[in-house]
């Protein structure tokens, strides 16, 4: 299994991460994910108090090559978002698992996080 990939989170095949986190799920996007997009320039996220549906659109990733829905990998309420992604948008190339995080949810269902691929099968999707 590659070192991009930490075996901490679950992943969508849209290339989104979900990590649980002290009753919350954080969520970004993964290293091959914004390799893939290229650098950055804009990204478009909900606000603390919105509602997330597992598997609809979120938001969106805009790079130099292209724009990207982002897709809840779990239901639930906005907890907190990466404001400092609004400045520099470029943490999600620079550091996609930890500074680049995008968001914070309060699950409805941590149920859902099993229907999610794990490190080892997200890492056989993308190869």
């Amino acid at each position: 299994m590659s070192d991009d990939i930490p075996a901490d989170r679950r992943y969508r095949e849209t290339h989104e991460w979900a990590r649980p986190e002290d009753g919350t799920v954080r969520i970004g996007i993964s290293e091959f994910a914004q390799a893939e997009l290229g650098d950055v320039v804009f990204v478009e996220l909900p606000e603390v108090g919105d509602a997330l549906s597992v598997d609809e659109s979120f938001g969106v990733v805009e790079s130099i090559k292209a724009v990207s829905d982002l897709y809840a990998p779990v239901s639930g309420e906005v907890t907190a978002v990466n404001d400092a992604l609004f400045d520099r948008p470029e943490l999600l190339n620079e550091s996609p698992f930890e500074e680049g995080w995008l968001l914070a949810v309060d699950p409805a269902d941590e149920a859902e996080l099993d229907a999610l691929l794990d490190a080892e099968d997200y890492a056989d999707q993308i190869a």
